[in-house]
């Protein structure tokens, strides 16, 4: 085998590793592309996915806390009621400002 051809099968050679190279890049590269598209798709979901929890728990706990505040403002008024009964029918300011004390407590 003459120079000239041992260096054309060099180049050859040399152009055979590159392109595999290449392909290897590219079947990588193409890998990493779709890791990418499937975490970040993951992490849209994620993000749904606590967005509604959290607007789920803040309903929850404002209902929770709407009852807890009806039940005490009935309790409060019932309390009243109960006060305003005992109370004789001349008022002074001692009881009114107690009646009011007793409502305001607990707001």
């Amino acid at each position: 085998m003459s120079t000239a051809e041992k260096y054309l099968h060099s180049l050859k050679q040399i152009k055979d590793a590159e392109d595999s190279t290449q392909s290897q890049i590219d079947e990588h590269k193409k890998k990493v592309s779709e890791e990418f598209r499937n975490f970040e798709s993951h992490v849209s979901k994620t993000i749904t996915s606590a967005k509604s929890d959290g607007e789920r728990l803040v309903e929850t706990s404002t209902e929770q806390s709407r009852k807890k505040a009806s039940a005490e403002t009935e309790k409060i008024i019932e309390d009243a009621t109960a006060k305003s009964k005992t109370v004789s029918t001349r008022i002074d300011a001692q009881t009114v400002r107690e009646i009011i004390d007793d409502l305001l407590k607990e707001v």
